[in-house]
């Protein structure tokens, strides 16, 4: 997902009556998931995607050498 970041994807999980969405970024050294919610409707809503570039910056910056 652009979007969000680069290496960032959406993992799509349909169960009996919802469709799931886990959106996760892949390190060398880890997989970051950065939010899971029901998807509701076609766009991605706004908050997840400001909550998962947040939730990117702070990692990055807790993990700078």
């Amino acid at each position: 997902m652009p979007s969000i970041g680069v290496h960032c994807y959406e993992l799509r999980v349909r169960d009996a009556d919802k469709n799931w969405r886990i959106i996760y970024r892949i390190d060398d050294d880890a997989i970051l998931i950065l939010e899971v919610f029901n998807k509701t409707t076609r766009a991605t809503p706004t908050n997840v995607i400001k909550s998962c570039k947040k939730r990117l910056k702070k990692y990055d910056i807790d993990t700078e050498d």
